[in-house]
């Protein structure tokens, strides 16, 4: 058994620091790294691609809906065609800087609500994924594991389309397997054992049990800690640890599906 793990990093601001990339590089395998429209800026990008390097962690681009003031987590109404340009913008400016590092580009998944609306957005998500592959030639686009998320799976490999499937042991699921909006009290869990535990079980089990105790089978490529939750940061390192105790992999994206 192999898994990936990732990190949302690279969102610190101007002089805002945001979350732990330092620490959290020690032990993912993959990143996504903002790209400026809810977080980041062009000197944090090329400081966290660099950070990235030096640790062999491979990167991937984290575009969200142009929302800097709520971090994209706010939901916009915008059709496919802008979407696709607000991803296309966003990885282009990431991969400037991958170049100019001499790094490639991995993967692109969705930030915030723009991750969590096209969810529910199937067509439409192949179809920007399709988009995305015809400007950055067989990238990883990587979205949420959901009961149907083999036959999504399926669906963007006929198209030639290589999809990811990620799932959160650090976040609250409902019982249709999708993530508990962060309004709700336990939606971001802060017990960094529970936290570690819970990502063996997803990625030896292959699925995840809700908040009210459902478990959900499905496919789960990769695994996401948060990098501006302390507590994720703590478990990262235990997950490692749990994760050679009973046999499972930890590699990049790049190595697990080629």
């Amino acid at each position: 058994m192999a898994i990936d793990l990732n990190c949302d990093m690279g969102e610190s601001f101007g002089v805002y620091r945001i979350g732990n990339d330092v620490e959290a590089v020690r032990h993912v395998t993959s990143a996504n790294l903002a790209c400026g429209f809810h977080a980041s800026d062009p000197n944090w990008m090329e400081a966290t691609v660099a950070l990235c390097a030096a640790h062999g962690v491979m990167v991937g681009a984290h575009p969200g809906y142009p929302d800097l003031l709520g971090f994209g987590r706010r939901s916009m109404e915008a059709g496919v065609r802008e979407l696709t340009n607000y991803v296309l913008y966003q990885t282009g400016a990431l991969k400037a800087f991958l170049d100019a590092a001499g790094c490639p580009l991995q993967h692109i998944k969705l930030h915030g609500a723009f991750y969590n609306n096209m969810v529910r957005r199937e067509n439409d998500l192949l179809e920007l994924a399709a988009a995305v592959d015809k400007a950055f030639k067989g990238v990883i686009f990587v979205t949420l594991g959901t009961a149907r998320g083999s036959a999504l799976k399926k669906a963007g490999a006929a198209k030639g389309l290589r999809i990811a499937l990620e799932a959160f042991p650090d976040r609250a699921y409902t019982d249709e397997g999708e993530l508990m909006g962060r309004e709700h009290k336990g939606a971001v869990l802060n017990d960094p054992e529970a936290i570690a535990r819970r990502a063996v079980t997803m990625a030896a089990r292959k699925g995840i049990e809700s908040a009210s105790g459902r478990w959900i089978d499905m496919e789960v490529d990769t695994l996401c800690i948060h990098g501006d939750n302390a507590e994720s940061i703590v478990a990262a390192g235990r997950i490692r640890t749990l994760m050679d105790e009973e046999g499972i992999a930890v590699e990049p994206l790049s190595r697990l599906m080629t």
